[in-house]
């Protein structure tokens, strides 16, 4: 639009000028000492606006020329820029899907040759992310060290390197480090999200309860973690922070500073009623419990509510009824009852209670307190009973199999022995089968039976026995040496059995020992 302005006022000017020096015929006179230049007014006007366009160029290029060297150093910087650009984006890049060794290299590289002090900054934030996640913790550590010389006196910059060093530190576990390079931001003002959340986990991990339960409680406020997440957070830090100031007295102070939506949560309440319990408050820490137990049903605040001094059994048997009513199918209520009972010793209404809550749920605790009940009222076989239960219930028992005879053994397929003359089975006296079957020759009567098994387990039996599985020939001594069959006694030589063994005929023949 502006280009279409000064060409249509231009097309203008130069109309008009045309129209008025065509009617204007006179004569412009320019006199210099001796000299007289007489031109007409027309050619003068063109002169002059000739030379105004012959100037206005030489000084346009003149400046031209004259802004070479700043043109240069405008484009090395533009090209500089995009350079770095291109480096961080790749190095990001590889970061993000997982590749921290190019990432590190890249972005070191970009630390070394880049400008700019916010470049150089995240480059090497990046860089020690990257040699986080290899592990390098060495060099992580000279990696935001010189993120942080970069970094200067700039306070956006510098906030930027602690946050960053501390969020690598919890990643490790080093929890105090991350503590170290928070603590000056937040005495500084910092009041970021990200700021309070690094140090909402430092806290955490070195068991800070007091500060954990104002952290969670700021940032509950301005909603920056979720509710659940809170409320645990909440619950946790305040129970916490209870028993660890038991003993001191300051629990007390503690508890008046927690709200009334806090003090109903499960955790804190055991808590604080196990703080009024030890301070002798009992009607106090059995209103802390219904005041939770009104809220949620919780297991742990039932069991607690039935752990009451003698003096406590009325009111809780009363308030328990009354939640009965509106749960009559809830086994934790009755459960609790049962037990209520038991404190207060009436025997029937615990007996009544445990088993209606036995017929509801199969619970180790109900059948252990059946159990004590069953004891006090001298009833051993059903006491005996119960505690069997209850370790059934309790513990996974194996199941023992009945007792059993095992099958007898197969030795159709037993592996038999080599000896000298071949291969044999044996049998059940552990001899071949031959062998048992010359001493079954033998066993004319009972008197022959015992001189057979005598003789086979004599000595010299035993002697000649390892003799005979001594007689395999032995390498390059020659010949082997005849080998008679062993026979038992009582066997004849007309059977065709020698008795005793032949001496070797070969002089290169030898007994082994």
């Amino acid at each position: 639009m502006r280009t279409w302005f000064w060409t249509l006022f231009l097309t203008t000017v130069a109309v008009v000028l045309a129209v008025v020096l065509r009617e204007n015929t006179g004569q412009v006179l320019i006199m210099l000492n001796t000299w007289r230049i007489q031109v007409s007014f027309a050619f003068a006007v063109l002169v002059i606006v000739a030379s105004f366009v012959g100037l206005y160029l030489a000084l346009r290029v003149l400046a031209w020329f004259t802004g070479i060297p700043m043109r240069v150093r405008a484009w090395h910087g533009r090209r500089q820029v995009r350079l770095d650009h291109e480096l961080l984006e790749q190095g990001w890049t590889e970061l993000l899907e997982g590749r921290y060794s190019n990432a590190e290299k890249d972005l070191t590289k970009l630390l070394d040759q880049s400008r700019s002090a916010n470049r150089q900054v995240l480059a090497g934030l990046s860089a020690a992310r990257a040699a986080h996640a290899l592990g390098e913790y060495a060099r992580r550590d000279n990696l935001l060290a010189l993120a942080k010389d970069k970094a200067g006196e700039d306070t956006g910059l510098s906030e930027a390197v602690a946050t960053a060093a501390a969020d690598l530190y919890l990643d490790q576990g080093l929890a105090q480090q991350a503590l170290d390079v928070l603590l000056p931001l937040q005495q500084a003002g910092a009041r970021h999200v990200h700021t309070l959340r690094l140090l909402l986990r430092a806290y955490r991990q070195l068991g800070r309860s007091d500060q954990v339960f104002v952290l969670a409680r700021t940032l509950s406020r301005r909603k920056a973690l979720p509710a659940i997440e809170a409320r645990a957070l909440i619950e946790t830090a305040a129970a916490a922070r209870l028993r660890e100031t038991l003993h001191s007295g300051e629990w007390q102070k503690i508890w008046k500073d927690l709200k009334t939506d806090e003090r109903i949560l499960p955790e804190v309440a055991l808590a604080a009623a196990a703080a009024f319990e030890v301070s002798g408050q009992s009607q106090e820490a059995s209103k802390t419990l219904e005041a939770a137990i009104e809220r949620d049903f919780d297991p742990r605040l039932l069991e607690a509510y039935a752990r009451g001094e003698p003096t406590q059994v009325a009111r809780r048997l009363e308030k328990t009824e009354a939640w009965l009513q509106k749960k009559p199918e809830a086994p934790e209520l009755l459960t609790t009852l049962g037990n209520l009972c038991l404190t207060g010793q009436l025997w029937g209404q615990a007996e009544l209670y445990l088993t209606r809550s036995l017929a509801r749920r199969s619970d180790a605790r109900v059948h252990a307190l059946l159990a004590s009940l069953f004891d006090k009222l001298e009833r051993p076989q059903e006491a005996a009973t119960q505690w069997r239960l209850a370790t059934a219930v309790g513990t996974a028992l194996p199941v023992l199999l009945a007792d059993s005879n095992l099958p007898a053994a197969d030795v159709q397929s037993d592996p038999g022995v080599f000896h000298a003359e071949g291969l044999a089975y044996l049998t059940d006296s552990g001899l071949p089968v031959d062998w048992a079957s010359v001493g079954s020759q033998a066993q004319d009567s009972s008197l022959a039976e015992k001189s057979v098994l005598s003789q086979s387990y004599s000595p010299s039996t035993s002697h000649e026995l390892d003799e005979y599985f001594d007689s395999a020939p032995v390498a390059h001594l020659g010949e082997p040496a005849t080998v008679a069959s062993y026979s038992g006694s009582g066997s004849s030589a007309g059977q065709g059995q020698p008795s005793a063994r032949s001496e070797p005929t070969s002089n290169g023949d030898a007994k082994k020992s």
